[in-house]
């Protein structure tokens, strides 16, 4: 998880505020100074942190809570507030025909966060392409490409030129039915002369509806500087925060460049394409907190699952039938959201259970029944009853597991089936699910 071992940290003060028998003074400063210190750790500015952790002492001690709400509830929804004020308003990237010219340092992700953004806006049904226009490192031309052709979005590049504008001139020519048009421009070591005239240059040509700066999270307290110079020299419209995954760092990134009031579009959550996320601060700091993030979670299955996928499976378990087969569907429908601890970490409480649940064993778990799966026959898909011994043997020598690997996906799928079927029991619940087929136009004959 992102910032995990500040959310960590964040969780346990709020689980001392749950368990308390009452709110006063002592428990407050003793709940402040546990939040100093996991802010501090994260790299966020000393200053700021005071004045967090002040505002909250000032709130709880001397504000009565609104009505109908504990005073455990107000404290906890005071942390909430208070954190969310010091990350700044969110500014999501608009779903529409534009022009985005990408900026930013040498190693902070320029290149893969290009293509990563391309990824998302055809996932929003845009027709994307990416044009190199990083003419001075070596490698970029065919990285810009490998990772375009990865991620399904056009690519336009000319290479060993070295007129930047000139390339942009002409990519956009090329691209002119694109939807999307997003280029990647040159870094440098610092904030060179030559680098901010080459992006003038390019910025004249291009006349980008968005210049999107792109910091690496370990920099820490430094993205806001570095924003702000930015920002003086070509005017810069969102920020993407990159690696948040992989440094402590990450707060002081967050809440500097928010400092700067430059607003933040997008994190980068991990090494893959996938993980690019649209950065809102009240969702980030509820996932923090373990209160989960149900919006994000509808949005990541939306963009990997079809809704034709899900309304055939949901279709079959409404008639009853729930085979190996329908269980591989929803299993396959779980792996395209990602990684297991992603998903639960967007699910209310689901973010806690670090130390009681082993995720990576989970998604071994997961992966290892379909293994099994692909290695049984339709017969034995469709009616899992007919799987005995000598079945079982054969099907675990095909997925190069052992029979007690057989024999677990047997009864998870057993109880799964009760599950459903208990479900489907329910008259109440069965009377929604066919509301809102009916409403999305789905035949329930």
């Amino acid at each position: 998880m992102v910032l995990e071992g500040l959310g960590q940290s964040l969780r346990n003060a709020i689980s001392k505020i749950t368990r308390a028998n009452h709110i006063d003074e002592e428990l407050i400063k003793e709940i402040s100074k546990d939040i100093q210190r996991a802010l501090l750790h994260a790299d966020v500015n000393v200053k700021l942190v005071l004045e967090l952790t002040k505002g909250l002492e000032n709130k709880a001690l001397h504000e009565a809570p609104p009505s109908g709400m504990s005073a455990k509830e107000y404290v906890i929804r005071i942390i909430n507030e208070e954190l969310t004020n010091i990350l700044g308003d969110p500014r999501p990237l608009p779903i529409k025909k534009q022009t985005i010219m990408m900026v930013g340092l040498y190693g902070q992700g320029k290149t893969t966060t290009t293509g990563k953004l391309g990824r998302y806006f055809t996932k929003k049904g845009l027709k994307t392409g990416v044009i190199a226009a990083d003419v001075h490192r070596p490698a970029a031309y065919d990285q810009l490409k490998q990772v375009a052709e990865k991620v399904n979005v056009s690519f336009y590049g000319e290479e060993g030129v070295k007129d930047a504008p000139g390339i942009v001139k002409r990519g956009l020519e090329h691209f002119s039915n694109m939807d999307v048009v997003i280029i990647d421009t040159s870094g440098r070591h610092a904030l060179e002369e030559d680098l901010i005239q080459e992006i003038k240059d390019v910025a004249d040509v291009a006349k980008p509806d968005e210049r999107v700066l792109v910091l690496d999270a370990a920099v820490g307290q430094q993205a806001g500087p570095q924003a702000k110079a930015f920002h003086d020299a070509v005017d810069i419209t969102s920020v993407i925060i990159t690696k948040m995954d992989g440094t402590a760092k990450g707060g002081g990134a967050l809440s500097a460049v928010a400092q700067t009031n430059a607003t933040i579009s997008f994190i980068g959550t991990g090494e893959h394409l996938v993980d690019l996320e649209p950065f809102d601060s009240a969702r980030f700091v509820s996932r923090l907190l373990g209160m989960g993030d149900i919006q994000s979670l509808l949005e990541t299955a939306k963009e990997n699952i079809s809704e034709e996928q899900a309304e055939e499976t949901v279709k079959k378990m409404m008639s009853g039938k729930f085979t190996l087969v329908e269980m591989y569907e929803q299993m396959e429908m779980l792996t395209n959201m990602g990684p297991l601890q992603k998903v639960m970490n967007m699910i209310p409480g689901m973010g806690n259970l670090e130390g009681k649940v082993d995720m990576e064993e989970s998604q071994d778990k997961l992966r290892r029944f379909r293994y099994i799966m692909d290695s049984m026959t339709q017969e034995e898909m469709e009616d899992p009853k007919v799987i005995k011994a000598s079945r079982v043997s054969r099907i675990a020598k095909g997925a190069g597991v052992e029979a007690k690997d057989v024999r677990e996906l047997i009864r998870q799928y057993n109880t799964s089936k009760k599950a459903v079927k208990g479900f489907m029991g329910n008259r109440k619940l069965r009377k929604q699910l066919m509301k809102q087929l009916s409403s999305n136009g789905v035949d329930q004959e």
